[in-house]
């Protein structure tokens, strides 16, 4: 094969000319800090401000909340590969710094979600949500998510904000076995005294409501608690007999 030597000489000299140009236009380091850090978070679970029924809203839950689940994927107890993934190596004390840093994140809350539910339904989840039922041993849910629905520090979730979607999804893995939690595991126990209509129901009455801006979570609640449940600290002294 015959190689044109001026021709090659050209095309290396203009490599020569432009590899300085190059190396000026490469980017920058990025830098090393949490924030940089979690733009893999981010990334999914800020689009629409929560309102995406795989990515939710985590900014302003609390810390211990946030801590549990992140240990929860890396152990094995909640089940979704893209989490588990990005935290099966990742120490306590890091996904407790992660935790801390949503935890004081306070977004402006996502608006209302429209509802195709009748009366009925809509009453039926506002009673489950404000009232429980008895009959079934369905405690309240504001029994331990409070009053305002923001959720209880230090474990506690708001429920508020949330899209149906995602509330039904959950509520079908407990009952599937799919999502746990520390043991007892307290939600578990009442997916399964919940009817799909009743799951339903609440996703629907809760998807209606919105937090204040101002809502944070609560820093006490009524006691007794209605169940123990083993992510909830010291939960065992505080339940009603």
């Amino acid at each position: 094969m015959r190689i044109n030597v001026s021709r090659l000489s050209f095309f290396l000299t203009g490599i020569a000319v432009l590899l300085p140009g190059w190396a000026m236009a490469a980017p920058a380091t990025l830098p090393d800090n949490l924030e940089q850090r979690i733009k893999a978070c981010t990334a999914c679970h800020a689009k629409k401000q929560g309102q995406d029924a795989f990515f939710p809203r985590i900014a302003g839950k609390p810390a211990g909340y946030l801590y549990n689940q992140l240990v929860n994927f890396r152990e094995g107890r909640r089940q979704y590969p893209m989490m588990t993934y990005m935290v099966e190596h990742l120490p306590d004390a890091y996904l407790r710094e992660i935790a801390d840093y949503f935890a004081e994140q306070h977004p402006a809350p996502p608006p209302a979600q429209p509802s195709s539910a009748g009366a009925a339904a809509l009453a039926r989840g506002q009673q489950l949500v404000q009232q429980g039922d008895s009959s079934k041993k369905i405690p309240a849910c504001i029994a331990c998510h409070g009053a305002q629905l923001a959720g209880l520090a230090p474990a506690i979730p708001g429920l508020l904000g949330l899209p149906r979607d995602y509330i039904n999804a959950q509520f079908g893995a407990w009952k599937n076995g799919i999502r746990r939690a520390q043991a007892p595991d307290c939600m578990a126990q009442i997916a399964e005294r919940l009817s799909n209509e009743d799951v339903g129901a609440i996703s629907a009455w809760l998807g209606t409501q919105v937090a204040s801006a101002e809502t944070r979570p609560a820093s006490s609640i009524a006691l007794p608690l209605p169940l123990h449940c083993g992510s909830v600290p010291a939960s065992s002294a505080q339940v009603a007999p």
